[in-house]
């Protein structure tokens, strides 16, 4: 369960069983949009290191850098996800072809891809 007690403060933390998360409404840490899109680019380096695991090579050096676009209904609304993908030397065209394809894999992109089939729900208790 993900946990939130709101306060005057600018800042926003999230509590886990395990792990707090603090997010910013100033500017000084990421908003939670923001971090959804580092949530992405985080992802991706998942899927990249799990592909190189599982061809037998290094991971080291693979730069990924992510970009959100808008979509039609403005800033706040996702459009297009670019995901750039530089390797070091040495890394064959197969070797790409894979790690690439794992990051096109990725779960979080595949459930932002699958469309809102969540059920959301707000109640008061």
């Amino acid at each position: 369960m993900y946990r939130t007690l709101v306060d005057e403060t600018p800042l926003i933390q999230v509590n886990t069983g395990k792990h707090q998360i603090t997010y910013a409404l100033d500017g000084s840490l990421m908003n939670p949009l923001e971090a959804f899109y580092a949530t992405l680019a985080g992802c991706a380096a998942v899927y990249a290191k799990k592909a190189c695991k599982a061809l037998g090579v290094s991971a080291a050096g693979i730069a990924i850098a992510c970009k959100p676009f808008a979509g039609p209904g403005g800033p706040l609304t996702l459009g297009r996800f670019r995901t750039e993908v530089r390797f070091p030397e040495g890394f064959s065209a197969s070797a790409k072809a894979a790690v690439l394809q794992g990051i096109a894999d990725c779960a979080v992109k595949e459930v932002v891809k699958d469309g809102a089939r969540v059920d959301f729900q707000v109640v008061e208790v």
